[in-house]
């Protein structure tokens, strides 16, 4: 059985910082990459921070420079972190945490709402 559990979203000023957490619990998430995805209001949910499982990490050209993807695992469970910088207003978006490639099953998500 697997469970994301996304937290750590707010309302904050443009040029504001963030740092969202994701518990991300079973063995699947453990052996495999990880990814922050968004989804901002009408549009597509898109991958912007991906870590590999030896750390290696990739950003979306629009959050590159500002955002920072780390992880910590322990046995079976993962934490995976999304400091978030110099936020902007469209950055503005419901933040999930998921397997690299996704996985069906997603968590609730976190809401982050960036105002300028």
């Amino acid at each position: 059985q697997v469970q994301l559990v996304e937290s750590g979203g707010g309302l904050v000023q443009a040029g504001g910082s963030l740092r969202l957490s994701c518990v991300a619990s079973g063995r699947i998430f453990s052996i495999n990459d990880m990814g922050w995805y968004r989804q901002a209001p009408g549009k597509q949910r898109e991958l912007v921070a991906h870590i590999t499982t030896g750390g290696g990490t990739n950003y979306a050209d629009s959050v590159k420079g500002r955002f920072a993807i780390s992880r910590l695992r322990v046995n079976n469970d993962n934490t995976v972190y999304l400091q978030m910088n110099s936020l902007k207003p469209e950055d503005t978006a419901v933040y999930y945490c998921n397997r690299v490639p996704n996985l069906d099953d997603w968590g609730q998500g976190t809401q982050v709402t960036v105002s300028s």
